[in-house]
């Protein structure tokens, strides 16, 4: 049996939360520039139709769903993650205060990457921005492979060495470096739990 959906309109004939396609189709079918997304829970659609649409706009429905949980990611934070297009393919990555979305850094595009190889860059990158910057708080990551190699201070790619790769490798062995002279933050990099908070904030919305 399908999951019950929540679809919030911002602009169309009329505005609300619709708990069909059906009903929610009648409102902005045909209207330009209409704005409109489904949520899977009532909580959720509640809180996107109170936001503003530009913060969901392009991005995965669950993004903001830690804001209603009963045990939330710690404040704050910043949270990691990357996008590749392809295995190996093209790799970014970045950071993002996790409370407000806001982007703190953006790494890439770099050929020949895997997401793994992306998300260990984006956690050690985190790391050297906040030594930087004097601030010491929470990484989230939703990779555990990255928050083991970083804990371990070994990028444990199968990615093959190219010609077309080497920047990226180049990087890759200037993080281990950087691991191997400092010491980690203790139980500051942390899972982000993406069954219980839904999307991680840094997320390229490209799923």
């Amino acid at each position: 049996m399908p999951k019950q959906k929540y679809y919030v309109v911002w602009k169309g004939r009329k505005t609300g939360i619709f708990t069909s396609w059906a009903e929610c189709e009648k409102q902005v079918k045909g209207v330009v520039g209409a704005q409109f997304k489904a949520f899977a829970s009532d909580a959720e659609a509640e809180a996107a139709y109170l936001a503003n649409y530009d913060n969901y706009k392009g991005k995965v429905a669950s993004l903001g769903k830690w804001r209603l949980a009963s045990t939330k990611p710690m404040l704050p934070s910043i949270c990691v993650d990357a996008a590749c297009n392809g295995s190996p393919g093209k790799l970014e990555y970045r950071g993002v205060n996790t409370e407000t979305g806001e982007e703190i850094f953006n790494a890439g595009p770099y050929p020949d990457g895997t997401n793994n190889v992306g998300e260990f860059l984006a956690i050690v990158h985190a790391l050297t921005w906040q030594a930087k910057h004097n601030t010491h708080i929470p990484i989230y990551s939703d990779s555990e492979n990255a928050i083991l190699w970083v804990t371990t201070g070994l990028c444990k790619t199968k990615l093959k060495h190219t010609a077309k790769n080497a920047v990226l490798f180049a990087i890759i062995h200037s993080a281990e470096n950087w691991l191997a002279e400092n010491e980690l933050p203790e139980d500051k990099i942390i899972k982000w739990d993406t069954d219980l908070w839904g999307e991680n904030p840094a997320d390229f919305g490209r799923k």
